[in-house]
């Protein structure tokens, strides 16, 4: 006789994307805001014991640069374009999420890929590629609605059919996503992603660090143009733009650690280029709806 688990959905509404990133564990992650206003999050989280499903929210665009937990494998499906996206420890990249974003993720933990015999090696050059299937929306919006009927409590499910059917759902959707796969266009993302990962992998290890747009280039290991293209690609912006809002972001970092006794607006302006106090203040309340005096108070 199978016994219904209860299972329970934690919910964690966030004001700030380090909130975001610490309402996640398990996972390398670093947040940037990339538009104005005052950031608005949500994390919807199930444990099933070593399959966990993640519902994100975010009402302002944010690049994200993230890897999943070592040994595991994610099924992410973007609510914004309907796609998949595989993910696992060795796919950290940038990637810079629409507003109003909404992404609902599968985990499969590492124990469960080997006791599951999932054979990651063979995924290779599907990660981080727009996986597109006509089950992806049905799939993610029947997920989502059970997400909320758990957390209401009104429709219990059992724990181990649950884990089973989303394993063998997303292996079904990922084989059908398969066959449709524009291969031509896979090797250009491939080739934009490996670009894109060197910046990334730059940016997590050195996340305080200052660059200009000819030693981005170099970290990247490509000229100006192709950088370039890269970044249009990935994040619709300019490098220089990308590296502009970089810069706001860790003003607005070190604003929120320390007291008006230890520094100044003007101070933490220049520690970050920024020469022009009043366009930096100007540029400052337009992503993040406040004056850095504002924040440096708070």
């Amino acid at each position: 006789m199978t016994t219904c688990n209860p299972l329970q959905v934690q919910a964690f509404n966030t004001a700030d994307v380090a909130e975001q990133i610490r309402a996640t564990p398990g996972w390398v992650q670093h947040y940037q805001q990339m538009s104005p206003g005052h950031f608005a999050g949500q994390i919807r989280y199930l444990d099933l014991q070593g399959v966990e499903v993640y519902e994100e929210q975010m009402n302002t665009r944010v690049e994200q640069n993230f890897s999943a937990p070592s040994g595991a494998l994610a099924f992410c499906f973007d609510r914004s374009d309907n796609a998949l996206y595989l993910l696992n420890e060795e796919s950290r990249n940038i990637w810079i999420t629409p507003e109003n974003y909404r992404e609902i993720a599968v985990v499969f933990g590492a124990d469960f890929v080997r006791e599951h015999g999932l054979q990651v090696a063979k995924l290779e050059g599907l990660f981080m590629a727009p996986l597109n299937c006509g089950q992806n929306a049905l799939f993610s919006g029947w997920l989502s609605s059970n997400l909320t009927k758990l957390s209401q409590a009104a429709d219990p499910l059992d724990k181990d059919r649950l884990t089973r059917q989303l394993l063998e759902d997303c292996l079904f959707i990922l084989d059908n996503a398969q066959t449709r796969l524009d291969r031509g266009g896979l090797q250009r993302r491939h080739d934009e992603r490996q670009i894109m990962k060197r910046v990334g992998e730059w940016a997590a290890d050195s996340p305080e660090d200052t660059v200009n747009l000819l030693e981005l280039s170099d970290v990247a290991g490509v000229p100006l143009r192709q950088l370039q293209q890269a970044f249009k690609a990935y994040t619709g912006m300019t490098p220089s733009h990308w590296l502009r809002l970089r810069r706001l972001n860790s003003a607005h970092r070190e604003l929120l650690k320390r007291r008006p006794t230890e520094t100044t607006v003007a101070e933490v302006a220049m520690r970050w280029s920024f020469w022009h106090l009043g366009r930096f203040s100007s540029s400052y309340r337009a992503l993040f709806k406040e004056l850095p005096s504002e924040t440096l108070k708070r």
